[in-house]
C-alpha cells in the first residue's frame, strides 16, 4: 500500500486521516441533530403574519404603499410577469387557488409561478433547438425535428402545473391520513367545554410535529374564527383551501352544528368513526385485491421456477438414460 502513497506518507498516517475524518463527521451530525428546528417554527411565524394581515384588513383599510412595496419585493419576476399581463389572465385565479391548495399562500407564489410557467417553454424550445439543429444530435427528419421542439415546448409549458397538482396530491393524501387522530383530539377538546377555535389551537399543540400540513391549516383556520365577523366563512376558507372531501364534510358538519345548534363533539365523534370506517374499509379493498394483482407475477416469475425445480431432475434422468443407450446400444 505504501508505495502508492506520496513520498513521506505511510499508512499509519492515511489511517489517522480517516479516523480524524471519521469522528468529525459523527460529530457534526450530533451536533447537527441537537440543534435542529422544528418545522413548525417558520410555519407559525407565517401565520401570525397572516393574523397581523386579517387584523389590519379589518380594522384599518391597507395602504397603497404595501402595495407598492410588495411589488419591489418580487423584483424582476413581477416586472416581467406584469409586462405580459398575465395577472389580467382569466386563469390567475384557477392558478392562484391551486397554489394555496398546495400550500403556497405567499403573496409571491402566483409570480414564481407565473414566471417559470413562460420562461421554460422558451428555454427548453432554445435548447431544443440547439441539440436538435445546432449540435445534430438525433438523426431525425425536417418534419421529425420541428414536432420534437413543439413537443419539449408544451411539455415544459405543462410541467409547473404536473408538479404543483402532485405535491398537492401528496399533501392532501398525510392530511387524510391525519384527519381521523385531529378529530379525536377536537372531540376530546370539546367535551372538555373549550370553543372551537381554542380546541383548534390545542390540536395544533399536539400534533404539530406529526402532520405539519393539516396542523397549518386548522391553525389558520382557527386565527380567521377570532377575527372574521362570521364563522362560517373561516370554515369556508378552510374548505376552499382544502381541495379533500374529507375536510369538506368536516366543514359542513361544523357550520351546520353552529347553525342548528347541534353538540359539537357528537357531530365529530360521528365524522371521527366515519372517517376511521372508511380508511379500514379501503385497506380491506386492497387486500382483496391482492390475490388478482399477484397473479401475474406468479405465472411469470414463480411457476416457471417451480417447473424447473420439479421436472429439472426427472428431464436430466430421462436425458441420461437417452445417451447411455446410444452408446452401450446395439454396433
Amino acid at each position: 500500500m505504501e508505495k502508492f502513497l506520496p513520498e513521506g506518507i505511510s499508512g499509519e498516517d492515511v489511517i489517522t486521516i480517516l479516523a480524524a475524518t471519521s469522528a468529525f463527521l459523527v460529530m457534526l451530525a450530533i451536533w447537527s441533530t441537537g440543534i435542529i428546528k422544528d418545522g413548525m417554527d417558520g410555519k407559525i411565524k407565517a401565520l401570525q403574519a397572516r393574523r397581523q394581515d386579517l387584523k389590519r384588513g379589518y380594522v384599518a383599510p391597507v395602504k397603497r404603499r404595501q402595495t407598492i412595496k410588495e411589488k419591489k419585493h418580487v423584483g424582476f419576476m413581477h416586472s416581467l410577469v406584469n409586462k405580459l399581463n398575465f395577472f389580467k389572465n382569466e386563469q390567475s385565479d384557477k392558478f392562484q387557488l391551486k397554489l394555496v391548495q398546495a400550500g403556497f399562500r405567499s403573496k409571491e407564489a402566483l409570480v414564481i409561478f407565473s414566471f417559470f410557467k413562460l420562461i421554460l417553454p422558451i428555454l427548453i424550445s432554445i435548447i431544443a433547438v440547439i441539440l436538435i439543429y445546432g449540435l445534430g444530435m438525433f438523426d431525425l427528419t425536417s418534419t421529425e425535428k420541428v414536432l420534437y421542439v413543439i413537443g419539449s415546448a408544451l411539455v415544459a409549458s405543462f410541467s409547473p402545473e404536473l408538479y404543483l397538482s402532485n405535491y398537492t396530491k401528496k399533501r392532501n393524501l398525510l392530511m387524510q391520513n391525519s384527519l381521523p387522530d385531529m378529530l379525536d383530539l377536537l372531540v376530546i377538546c370539546a367535551e372538555a367545554g373549550l370553543t372551537l377555535d381554542t380546541a383548534m389551537q390545542r390540536v395544533v399543540r399536539e400534533m404539530g410535529s406529526t402532520s405539519p400540513d393539516l396542523c397549518d391549516e386548522i391553525n389558520l383556520a382557527a386565527i380567521e374564527l377570532g377575527f372574521l365577523p362570521e364563522r362560517r366563512i373561516a370554515l369556508q376558507n378552510l374548505s376552499s383551501r382544502v381541495n379533500l372531501p374529507a375536510i369538506k364534510a368536516v366543514c359542513a358538519t361544523l357550520i351546520q352544528s353552529e347553525k342548528y345548534g347541534t353538540p359539537l363533539a357528537q357531530s365529530l365523534r360521528v365524522l371521527s368513526d366515519e372517517f376511521r370506517n372508511e380508511r379500514f374499509m379501503k385497506a380491506e379493498e386492497k387486500a382483496a385485491r391482492l390475490p388478482a394483482v399477484m397473479t401475474v407475477p406468479l405465472i411469470l416469475f414463480i411457476l416457471p421456477t417451480l417447473f424447473v425445480v420439479l421436472m429439472g431432475p426427472a428431464t436430466c434422468q430421462i436425458s441420461d438414460k437417452f445417451i447411455n443407450g446410444n452408446i452401450n446400444g446395439p454396433q
